[in-house]
């Protein structure tokens, strides 16, 4: 994965973001979810980057960049905080104009990148994802019952005593088969390191504490994307099974707006790349 890449860390206000960057064409950063690093992406970086220039860098919180600095509103883990920290990141590496796609919470600071910076980003893709209001408001039994993680982690210093206790009896679902061997010895790096725990557990604080009245103040404005975007989803997930169309649920937030749900399960940069890289590539390069 990652062939001819190069791995860098840098230095922004906030603290450093290790990321990787390489490929040719338009500027193209993708997000990670939880609990990935980056390295979730290289078998996707590597359909693209013969169009597109590639950046992808660890989440602050994740791998290993930076753990925001802890406030009693998660107000330096909210989507806001980071998208101005890899806005910066972007700039620093030349680039002031650029496509982001993000999946999982990485969608939730992509979609706070086109929101907050909208000359800024060219072209939105979210990968199973809604904004975190969305999220909250329509919670029901079913969201209880398979998201209860949220709210979970939502609690004080409980979540990362439970997870630490046992991390990969915790992520029991993390396969090298699928994920490729480096990416899987990556990832048990971080949820091995407690501060790395803490800071991924505080990005959902964040999403109870802070995100949420963010998103009903730009609601509340009027505020929408105004960039041309593409929700994606899993097929074999349940964002489609417990809140409908979530291309409907996205023409409230953007002013145009297409989707389609990819043969897949939750993890599909790596269970199907080539169907997302295909998805990303026919929409950024049309």
């Amino acid at each position: 994965m990652f062939v001819n890449f190069e791995l860098k860390e840098v230095t922004t206000t906030a603290g450093n973001i290790r990321l990787r960057i390489g490929g040719k064409g338009p500027a193209t950063m993708v997000l990670h979810g939880h609990p990935r690093t980056h390295m979730t992406w290289g078998k996707v970086a590597d359909l693209l980057s013969n169009r597109l220039t590639v950046i992808c860098p660890d989440l602050p919180g994740f791998g290993r960049s930076y753990i925001p600095e802890d406030r009693s509103n998660s107000e330096n883990s909210s989507k806001r905080a980071k998208a101005a920290v890899l806005k910066e990141l972007m700039e620093h590496l030349g680039f002031f104009s650029f496509n982001v796609v993000g999946h999982d919470r990485g969608s939730l600071t992509a979609f706070r990148l086109a929101m907050d910076h909208p000359s800024s980003v060219m072209r939105l893709i979210t990968v199973d994802g809604l904004p975190v209001i969305e999220h909250l408001e329509r919670a029901d039994w079913k969201f209880a019952r398979d998201w209860y993680h949220w709210f979970f982690f939502a609690q004080p210093e409980k979540p990362e005593r439970a997870i630490s206790s046992d991390p990969e009896a915790w992520y029991d679902q993390l396969s090298s088969e699928v994920m490729g061997e480096e990416a899987y010895q990556d990832l048990l790096k971080a949820i091995h390191d407690p501060a790395v725990v803490h800071g991924m557990v505080e990005d959902y604080r964040a999403g109870i504490r802070i995100d949420h009245i963010h998103d009903r103040q730009d609601r509340d404005a009027g505020r929408r994307i105004q960039c041309p975007m593409l929700c994606l989803w899993s097929l074999r997930d349940d964002l489609e099974k417990i809140y409908g169309d979530p291309v409907a649920i996205w023409r409230t937030w953007a002013t145009d707006v297409v989707g389609f749900g990819i043969e897949s399960g939750h993890h599909i940069a790596e269970e199907n790349p080539q169907g997302l890289a295909t998805a990303i590539a026919n929409f950024l390069l049309p």
